[in-house]
């Protein structure tokens, strides 16, 4: 059986120069330059702003040297469960979620078939990524903005309850998350900045311009590039896998 693949987690400004560090490895653990990418753009269909999202990922994973890499017509709940887009997730090295509407991206997804095709090919060794919002909904709860509460999520990183665009938002987040969901580890991504699972160092490895920083037992614990959070600080991904045959 094949052993699961990586979670990659940014806290926002994605697919810019700052972030080639994290994307490059991400761009390596599936594969390299033959890696086929699948950018999810449902979470900018809100403002409509989909299109040109999902262009600028294909633009720039190209400029990493990738020559497999599309934006899926996922936009909603209906496109989620369209068979057509959830064979290419399930034929996907690299599943990308792009930032936006967290609120948006978690109802379409939860349950489709889009989704249980990008974890059936996470089973199989796959990478998931997202950004601000999209690495929002990975953990079992997220934080809505839009309508100040605390929702279930995607259910892949377990407690970890992100908040994106921490060096702007981090401590108002902070501090409201942890009335609302005192159980959750929370996590805050800076801009441009973002983590990935590494079981060889058995911890997250940290990538970008920002900080990354956890939040434990009223202490907060920062990380910059090249240094490694311990799960032991941060849990690694937990998603059963079994649950998505």
């Amino acid at each position: 059986m094949s052993e699961p693949g990586n979670i990659a987690l940014a806290g926002g400004a994605e697919f810019g120069g700052r972030m080639s560090d994290l994307d490059g490895r991400a761009v390596e653990l599936a594969g390299g330059a033959s890696a086929a990418i699948q950018i999810i753009p449902a979470a900018a269909a809100p403002d409509k702003n989909q299109d040109r999202a999902g262009a600028r990922g294909v633009t720039w994973f190209r400029s990493l040297g990738v020559k497999t890499v599309c934006y899926r017509a996922i936009i909603d709940r209906a496109s989620a469960d369209d068979i057509h887009e959830a064979d290419h997730l399930g034929n996907a090295d690299l599943i990308y979620l792009l930032g936006g509407f967290p609120g948006h991206l978690a109802e379409s997804l939860e349950g489709s078939k889009s989704w249980q095709a990008a974890i059936r090919a996470y089973a199989s060794g796959a990478v998931i990524a997202g950004s601000s919002a999209g690495a929002m909904v990975l953990g079992d709860f997220y934080y809505d903005p839009e309508t100040s509460t605390v929702r279930p999520g995607l259910g892949v990183i377990g407690s970890i309850l992100v908040i994106p665009h921490h060096e702007r938002i981090g401590l108002s987040w902070a501090l409201r998350l942890r009335r609302l969901a005192p159980d959750s580890q929370l996590l805050g991504l800076d801009e441009s900045t973002g983590i990935i699972d590494d079981i060889k160092s058995n911890g997250w490895s940290v990538h970008g311009g920002g900080d990354a920083v956890v939040y434990l037992r009223g202490e907060q614990y920062r990380y910059r590039a090249g240094q490694v959070i311990p799960f032991a600080r941060l849990p690694r991904p937990c998603v059963d896998c079994k649950k998505y045959p």
